[in-house]
């Protein structure tokens, strides 16, 4: 009723609602719905269209019904709106669908339905659309058939798609040829596709020729080593030359698939050739830069030629990683070294930012000599730039454990033996670059790196250099997460400094600015250091120098302060030792007082919370040690139970699996 005389809107609604209809009474819906639609999208907007696709593509997807129920309802829908008079949006759309529709679809359902009418075409009479169409729906189909029919049915036209001469064809035909070679496997590769990409390389169109090129990497596998050295390397090289010569936009792309180039040819490369793969990507780096005086600085070119240089020379530092291996790393410092500074020290933002990023992965490649990059570690410390630091700080604990290790790992046992020059001032440097900037995420992870120093400087440069801008940090920041993790970093260097006079002075400090400090947040901040000190520090030494502080928050004139505490005080009390009465009385006693004394309801309301959950777990506790004794005095085996502590599931587990019927039925 709505598809005949309903408003367009209505339509629509029942179109989008198409798959929950389907759910419900597929059998009906294809008989008596279905159809419908399929007369109101002949005459129907983009809007219905999208809808229309969309809907069918998720009862595909879902697999709502069996698909070969109603194949041809659904494919004669989308193979008459593939040629949509839209041929932007709609037909993408539609044509998203039917290659859905294949994943599911019968190879010989594909065949009849979707193959013969594509090969019963002339492609050339067809648009330009319906060409590209064809080319994604033969790169989707190959994969369903044995690679005798597809030399024999498909490979005619794959070629002719491959030689239109419409350059989108093509290269969208050259982009379906990785689906198609491990279609029809090793043997038909070297006869049937490599001609092809080899001209479709020498492509006019520089858009083909990229297609080729990426085709070509994603396929170095299939090609065996006579194949990469006659006939893959000199056409890698000549397209290499040409783009570096003037198709920048081609560059972008090659400089990106550079290190995965690279790879895939390095089993095959004579010297020869591995030099010039390693000095042609020297020469990316350096893409529209000039050298004075150690220092890179942009020549002069227009704004677009400048942006895609430097596009150039950020996807070379994203590949630097992979270069280091391919040069072999011990080569680093007379091959790599001056390229790495270079794009540490580039003029663009965005390269160094890259190559900050992969620091870490050059430092783990290195290993015993990753002294070789100290100096650029940092600089990219000291960057101007906050995205910069922001990339470097993502991986900078494990770059500074790695960079202050003599290549035989690092971990928490491990001693500092290597000492960085300038490392502390650049650390510094770098906290209070993200500590002036408004991007408080940076600063929060930049002090959640510094819980390593303990294990990459000493002790005393933690102490004069870091210790008081923790506290500093503590009492003055205006970002909760930012002050939280100085506290837990100040609690690690606390944990791991070995002299006696400096903790004392640390911990007196402590109680003097955080737990008797004159704001109220610091005070708040104590109680998280106290959370922190209980997983970090014993028990005994918790109690010894941060307990008493604590409870004496329960006289705190900010009602904030006590509701805390009330929340802590299970932790607070799991920390005292059953022996130790005198802490023992201290908390009963912090505990009824605020009984007696405390107005705020909120507080209140909390410490009753935690009594009675403590109370309902003692309860709990009392009844399974009562059920347990009545067990045992009926049975007298489940000794051995309570002789092992076994928790009282597994006692009952074991009575129910074990025990006669007859038994627990008659008691």
């Amino acid at each position: 009723m709505l598809f005949s005389s309903g408003e367009d809107v209505q339509r629509a609604s029942v179109i989008i609602n198409l798959p929950n209809l389907v759910r419900q009474n597929p059998a009906e819906t294809f008989r008596r719905v279905v159809p419908k639609v399929r007369e109101v999208l002949h005459v129907a907007g983009a809007d219905m269209q999208l809808a229309a696709a969309g809907s069918f593509l998720t009862v595909l997807q879902d697999d709502i019904v069996l698909i070969q129920t109603h194949t041809h309802s659904i494919l004669q829908i989308v193979l008459l709106n593939l040629d949509h008079r839209d041929t932007g949006l709609v037909s993408n759309a539609w044509l998203e669908t039917l290659l859905s529709a294949i994943d599911a679809l019968p190879k010989e359902t594909i065949r009849q339905e979707i193959l013969s009418p594509l090969l019963s075409k002339h492609q050339l009479s067809q648009s330009v659309p319906a060409r590209l169409a064809s080319c994604r729906i033969l790169g989707k189909v190959v994969g369903k058939f044995e690679s005798s029919i597809v030399k024999k049915d498909l490979l005619p036209l794959i070629r002719s798609l491959c030689q239109d001469v419409e350059y989108e064809v093509r290269a969208c035909m050259c982009r379906q040829l990785e689906n198609i070679t491990r279609g029809i496997g090793l043997d038909h590769t070297k006869v049937e596709v490599l001609p092809e990409l080899v001209e479709l390389a020498q492509d006019e169109a520089s858009t083909v020729r990229l297609a080729a090129f990426d085709t070509i990497i994603n396929l170095l596998e299939m090609f065996d080593s006579d194949d990469r050295t006659c006939v893959i390397f000199p056409l890698v090289k000549a397209f290499c030359e040409k783009c570096f010569k003037g198709d920048e936009a081609v560059l972008a792309s090659l400089s990106f698939q550079y290190g995965k180039l690279c790879h895939g040819l390095s089993e095959s490369f004579t010297d020869e050739q591995h030099l010039w793969f390693l000095e042609f990507y020297k020469k990316l780096c350096c893409l529209g830069l000039q050298h004075e005086n150690g220092h890179c600085e942009s020549q002069p070119y227009p704004l677009e030629l400048e942006n895609k240089y430097a596009l150039v020379r950020r996807n070379c530092a994203y590949n630097f990683p992979a270069i280091v291996l391919f040069a072999d790393p011990n080569h680093f410092l007379s091959e790599l070294y001056r390229t790495f500074s270079s794009l540490c020290h580039d003029p663009e933002i965005s390269v160094r930012r890259t190559a900050a990023g992969g620091f870490h992965e050059v430092v783990k490649l290195l290993g015993p000599n990753v002294h070789y990059i100290h100096k650029e570690l940092i600089t990219l410390l000291q960057d101007d730039s906050l995205e910069v630091l922001d990339a470097l700080v993502n991986n900078l604990q494990e770059t500074l454990e790695l960079a202050t290790s003599r290549g035989e790992g690092a971990g928490p046992e491990s001693k500092v033996s290597v000492n960085i020059p300038d490392l502390v001032p650049g650390l510094v440097a770098a906290e209070q670059k993200a500590a002036s900037s408004l991007h408080w995420r940076v600063h929060e992870k930049l002090l959640q790196c510094y819980s390593c120093l303990p294990r990459v400087i000493s002790g005393d440069q933690i102490y004069f250099r870091f210790f008081q801008r923790m506290f500093s940090i503590i009492t003055t920041n205006n970002v909760l997460p930012v002050q939280r993790e100085a506290v837990r970093t100040l609690c690690v260097f606390l944990r791991y400094n070995r002299k006696q006079e400096q903790r004392q002075e640390i911990i007196s400090k402590i109680k003097q600015e955080l737990a008797q400090g004159r704001s109220y947040w610091n005070r708040l901040r104590y109680l998280d250091l106290c959370e922190i000190t209980i997983d970090l520090f014993s028990k005994s030494y918790f109690c010894k120098h941060f307990l008493i502080p604590a409870l004496e928050l329960v006289s705190d004139p900010v009602a904030n302060v006590r509701y805390k505490l009330c929340y802590m005080l299970p932790k607070l009390r799991s920390t005292i030792k059953p022996t130790d009465k005198h802490l023992l009385q201290q908390l009963e006693f912090c505990v009824r007082k605020l009984l007696c004394r405390e107005k705020d309801k909120d507080v209140v309301a909390t410490l009753r919370k935690v009594r009675h959950e403590r109370e309902l777990l003692d309860q709990k506790k009392e009844k399974e040690e009562t059920l347990l004794l009545e067990m045992v005095s009926d049975l007298p085996f489940f000794n051995y139970f309570m002789k092992a502590e076994s928790s009282l599931i597994m006692v009952v587990m074991f009575f129910f699996f074990f025990t006669p019927k007859q038994f627990y039925f008659s008691n």
